[in-house]
């Protein structure tokens, strides 16, 4: 088999495209493909009229998945059509690429696949080549195959806010908590944004009404948003965020009383942490002293009680019982950060009973945030909130319509997906 024709077959290419040429230099480490088009008729690309004369060829060349260790680049001089039909002279286009591309569509599914797990300027140095060309790949990429999913089964939703940049630049995730996927991002953290939600759901095929439940933070903006724009959506108050609540309460009590007793000094972690998750070191600092007259051990016991009563996971109306008791013992305590915290509850009784009755929680949207947050801080943050909200996608989007890792067998792509 002659080099072109085996090339031919390894770019996938048919009649009446060819490799008919190959120039490899291995000093300048790169290695270039010929391909041609031996067509002197061709269907019109804008109305799709056939036997078309072509009026002209323009040169044009794409970066390919490298060969071995060289950069691989192919050219072409590309038909433009003169339609009698249309009467316009239109480009047709290459099988290899994308209209407007500077890439093949295998070396831009590869991008994508590496960007998932590394930084887009790593990658860049990487394939060799422009970290902003990369970016408006996986911007074109992600944005095509989000606009192409398919959200009408959609009815229970988590929303978070995340960190986008420094400072208070923040985006809104509304995440399908039953598919476990990332479907809707926004800069803001307001209420406008769950407007902007429903407001996408509609052009994918989804509605407004048929939002069930959704669990959520105690923020009066996504509260508000709910209730104006997802009107048939039962709340619940995610239990991760009101045993957060709790640890700050806890730690509010131990920042005041550290200043008179030196015991509570590098004990911190400890009084937030999980007790079943002690390490033998806070197990030693800290047991007895939860069992001693210190506020921040009487703080301590009561935030512990109400992580006792979610974990145990209780019916609605036995879940009331038991907060009903807790809160008053909360009331009642004489430490105004456990006070406060009691008060926040009731205000927003009605959600926190509910999450006994649906079970749900924003235990994977949060999980989902640290791997959002993990892949920030490993690119050193990025330039805008559109970049941010496209990796945002990449990561937890479960994206259906992306191109395919083209280094992945079907088998390892059917157990992907």
């Amino acid at each position: 088999m002659n080099p072109e024709l085996l090339f031919t077959q390894a770019l996938g290419l048919t009649s009446p495209w060819a490799v008919d040429d190959i120039d490899f230099d291995p000093k300048a480490q790169r290695i270039d493909f010929r391909v041609s088009c031996e067509a002197k008729q061709l269907p019109c690309p804008g109305c799709g009229r056939s036997d078309q004369p072509i009026h002209d060829r323009k040169p044009r060349t794409w970066r390919h998945l490298d060969f071995f260790q060289f950069a691989a680049y192919v050219h072409a001089e590309v038909p433009r059509v003169r339609c009698g039909g249309c009467k316009k002279t239109t480009q047709v286009e290459v099988p290899w690429a994308r209209p407007g591309s500077r890439f093949t569509l295998l070396f831009e599914a590869f991008a994508l696949t590496l960007a998932k797990a590394m930084p887009v300027s790593t990658t860049a140095r990487q394939l060799r080549t422009d970290d902003r060309a990369l970016w408006r790949v996986l911007d074109h990429h992600v944005t095509q195959a989000q606009a192409r999913e398919d959200y009408s089964t959609v009815t229970t939703i988590g929303v978070d806010e995340t960190a986008c940049r420094r400072g208070h630049h923040y985006i809104t995730l509304v995440h399908d908590l039953a598919e476990r996927r990332l479907i809707f991002a926004t800069p803001g953290r307001d209420a406008q944004t769950l407007k902007g939600f429903s407001e996408d759901l509609a052009s994918h095929q989804g509605k407004a009404d048929q939002i069930r439940h959704a669990s959520i933070d105690m923020s009066k903006a996504y509260i508000s948003g709910l209730g104006q724009h997802l009107p048939n959506a039962e709340i619940t108050f995610d239990r991760f965020h009101i045993i957060q609540l709790a640890n700050q309460a806890v730690d509010a009590v131990r920042k005041s009383e550290v200043r008179h007793d030196a015991r509570l000094k590098r004990t911190k972690w400890a009084w937030l942490t999980d007790m079943a998750r002690w390490s033998k070191k806070q197990d030693e600092a800290v047991y007895d002293l939860t069992r001693s007259n210190l506020k921040t051990a009487r703080a301590w016991r009561i935030k512990e009680a109400l992580r006792d009563i979610f974990q145990a996971k209780p019916g609605r109306e036995q879940a009331e019982g038991l907060l009903k008791r807790w809160h008053s013992w909360a009331r009642r305590c004489r430490l105004e950060p456990m006070k406060r915290l009691a008060a926040t509850i009731k205000r927003h009784w009605a959600g926190v009973l509910q999450g006994f009755e649906s079970g749900l929680s924003n235990g994977y949207v949060e999980a989902m945030n640290s791997l959002i947050q993990a892949a920030k801080a490993r690119a050193r943050g990025y330039g805008t909130a559109s970049h941010f909200i496209a990796i945002c996608f990449l990561i937890a989007g479960k994206l259906k319509h992306l191109p395919a890792n083209p280094f992945q067998t079907p088998l390892q792509r059917m157990v992907a997906s």
